[in-house]
Formats: structure tokens, C-alpha cells, sequence
């Protein structure tokens, strides 16, 4: 339930942050009416994605404890592992410029008459999300709690709702650079710990055969399986029997992506400076 709370809050937040600024910008420049074609996209986007994720699930469901299992989910989370810094980068390189960049799409598209552009920020904005989600949501795909896994997904996309309308409502209220630094980092977190899992995901294959034997099990202070454990997997990467080759991929990825984010702040303000 968390790990697809999470997913889907920090998935549908983006997505609809696009959308909330693209309809509060069109609000306030008295074209409210191009707003549908915004709302129509996400739409389209988010029935679309839904269908690539059944259809996927429903392709690799069989697979539940065998060995096709944990290949599939080692690779997936390592795709996860790609995918969060690459989508940390991308914030860092957009917090700047997102709205002005919204606003002058929106821009091209009234002059030119064709509204229908509105549908195609939304729908191509909220598709990469939804794509993302699926794709995250798959490597938890064989966790024991079906249920309780859509329970955190729609409580996800209800927070990400929540924010969206607190966006469209306060407008420039909203500090998005800090916003996307801040969520930024935090993913960063999150990608060491899939970077972790898809470790161990290979040392149980006999992929990789060093450095594979547990440094301790602290099971019977909080079990992986515990709403605890699950909680801290899910935020930190925790494991409670972690090997010495998870615990240096965790901090080596960590230390790369946090020099590497930091590498690109240094870049993006270099222009700034000059100009000042």
C-alpha cells in the first residue's frame, strides 16, 4: 500500500501540476473555455497508460514465485532505479522554467487557433507519468497485498488531486522550484533503495556471487514484512538481512546521483551569474 502511495502521489503530482498551471494560466488570460481540451487529455492519457499496465500485468501475473519472477522484477527495478534519476535531473533542469515554458506553449497555441494543442501538453505530459507509474508499479506487481495496493494507489492519486487544485487555485503561491527540488531529492532516495532491491534481486539469481552474504538480520526488531519495515523499504531502501554489495550499491548510487544533480545546478546557474 505505501509503495504505491507513493508512486502514484509523486506520479499524478506532476502530471497534474502541468495541467493546473497550463488551466489557471488559461483562467486568468480569460480563455477558461480552452480548459476542456486539458482535462480531455489527461483523460485520454491516463485511460491509455491504464490499459499498457493491465495488459502488461496480465502478460507476466503467471510468473508469482518462480524464478522468471525475480528476473523480471530485478530488471524492473533497476529500469526504476534509470528512471528516478533521470526524472530528478529533468526537474532540476525545468524548475526555473516550467511555467513560462507552459505559458508560452499555451501562447502558440491560442495564436495559432488551434486549441487542440492543449490537448496534446496534457495528454503527452500525463502519459510519460502514467507510463512511469506503471512501470514502477509493476515491480511491486507480486506483493502479497493486492487490495491494500490499489487502496494506496488512489489515496496517492487523491494527494496529487489535492495539490493540483491547490496549484490552479494559488497560482504563483506555488514556489516550483522548491517544489521540484525538494521532490527531487526525495526521489533520489527512493531510487537507491530499487537500486538495492534489483541487487539482490541478482545476488538470489547467482548473478552476481560477491559480497552476497548478509551483514546482520535485524528481523526480529522490524521485519521487512511489518507495516514498518514496509514503510522504511519504501522511503529508504531499508532491508533487515541487507548484503555488503546492497548496502555499497545504495550509497554509491546515492553519492552519483546527489554529485550529479549538484554538477547541474552549478551548470544552470553559471548562465545566470554571467548575466548578473
Amino acid at each position: 500500500m505505501i509503495a504505491t502511495f507513493i508512486i502514484f502521489m509523486r506520479e499524478g503530482i506532476e502530471a497534474s501540476m502541468i495541467a493546473a498551471i497550463l488551466s489557471a494560466y488559461l483562467t486568468k488570460i480569460g480563455q477558461r473555455g480552452a480548459i476542456r481540451y486539458v482535462l480531455a487529455g489527461m483523460g485520454s492519457a491516463v485511460i491509455l497508460a491504464g490499459i499498457l499496465g493491465a495488459g502488461i500485468y496480465a502478460a507476466v501475473h503467471n510468473w508469482a514465485n518462480t524464478r522468471a519472477q525475480t528476473i523480471f522484477e530485478s530488471f524492473t527495478y533497476l529500469l526504476a532505479a534509470g528512471l528516478l534519476i533521470y526524472m530528478a535531473l529533468w526537474m532540476g533542469r525545468h524548475a526555473r522554467s516550467l511555467s513560462s515554458e507552459l505559458r508560452s506553449q499555451a501562447d502558440g497555441a491560442l495564436s495559432t487557433g488551434e486549441r487542440r494543442g492543449f490537448f496534446l501538453i496534457a495528454f503527452q505530459a500525463t502519459l510519460r507519468e502514467g507510463v512511469e507509474a506503471a512501470v514502477f508499479t509493476l515491480a511491486i506487481v507480486f506483493g502479497p497485498a493486492g487490495k491494500g495496493a490499489l487502496v494506496g494507489a488512489a489515496v496517492g492519486l487523491l494527494v496529487a488531486a489535492i495539490v493540483a487544485f491547490a496549484i490552479f487555485k494559488m497560482g504563483k503561491a506555488i514556489n516550483i522550484k522548491l517544489f521540484f527540488s525538494v521532490v527531487g531529492q526525495i526521489l533520489i532516495v527512493f531510487g537507491a533503495g530499487l537500486f538495492a532491491d534489483a541487487i539482490s534481486g541478482f545476488q538470489q539469481l547467482g548473478w552476481i556471487s560477491f559480497l552476497d552474504q548478509p551483514m546482520w538480520n535485524s528481523s526480529g526488531a522490524i521485519a521487512d514484512s511489518s507495516t514498518v519495515g514496509d514503510l522504511l523499504h519504501s522511503f529508504l531502501g531499508y532491508s533487515a538481512a541487507p548484503t555488503p554489495l546492497q548496502a555499497l550499491g545504495w550509497v554509491v548510487y546515492l553519492g552519483t546521483a546527489f554529485v550529479a544533480l549538484h554538477h547541474q545546478r552549478v551548470r544552470l546557474s553559471a548562465p545566470a551569474m554571467a548575466k548578473g
